[in-house]
């Protein structure tokens, strides 16, 4: 059963209001699969898939079909989706009861109510490829009109998810610098108490301090914090 139908510009429109700043990318990627597959005639299923790190996976998805067809690819390492990730081309197959390029998996499609599939690249950055895939529950689902308006819709899409990737990425490497301060600034506490108690330098007391470190099996923040601990009650 096809989806209720947008018009192609209201989901753009509507992909562009997206605040990547207030939506986590598994966020935006399931909003990019649900308006491609009520903007571009025929689809019935979509899909967007990301390999990184050599690992393919299924972010978004509009049915457990879509997932489970993705799925497949990545467990035989075959497929349409896989192909336009790496090729970074759009890869049509407009009768799955006729492909010779992926005969296995085109029968698990068949069997599945899958008569067509379009899987377009989604080129977000060298470290990171993906594919928005449009499955059609009949043959030649997709006619030139849907294929121009997926690719359209795709490069679009594409920039959205390089934003939000990039902003999921400094959002990590910022909590992981706040991380770092927060462990150093107790280190460093912890090692005044050590000069203090011990009347030995800075690099004395950073010596003791990860003794005690590996001794207890313990990270050395983990000591540390337990040292001002201590100190506090006292």
């Amino acid at each position: 059963m096809e989806p209720a139908r947008m018009d192609p510009a209201d989901a753009l429109a509507e992909l562009s209001r997206i605040r990547l700043d207030e939506v986590a990318l598994d966020d935006v990627l399931a909003r990019v699969a649900g308006l491609a597959n009520r903007a571009v005639p025929g689809s019935a299923h979509v899909s967007v898939s990301l390999t990184q790190a050599g690992a393919n996976r299924a972010i978004a998805h509009t049915s457990d079909l879509a997932r489970r067809l993705d799925e497949w690819q990545y467990e035989h390492d075959d497929g349409p989706c896989l192909d336009a990730s790496v090729s970074a081309t759009s890869v049509s197959l407009p009768d799955l009861s006729d492909e010779p390029r992926w005969p296995d998996w085109a029968a698990q499609a068949r069997t599945a109510g899958v008569g067509s599939s379009l899987s377009i690249a989604l080129p977000i950055q060298e470290a990171v490829t993906g594919a928005l895939n449009l499955y059609g529950s009949s043959a030649h689902a997709f006619d030139k009109s849907s294929i121009d308006l997926a690719e359209e819709f795709a490069a679009y899409a594409a920039v959205a998810l390089a934003n939000a990737h990039l902003y999921e990425s400094t959002s990590t490497l910022a909590q992981q610098m706040r991380e770092a301060m927060r462990s150093r600034a107790v280190i460093e506490q912890a090692k005044g108490i050590i000069m203090g108690q011990r009347r030995c330098s800075a690099d004395e007391a950073f010596t003791l301090l990860a003794k005690l470190s590996q001794d207890s099996n313990r990270k050395l923040r983990d000591v540390a914090e337990a040292l001002v601990a201590r100190a506090a009650e006292r």
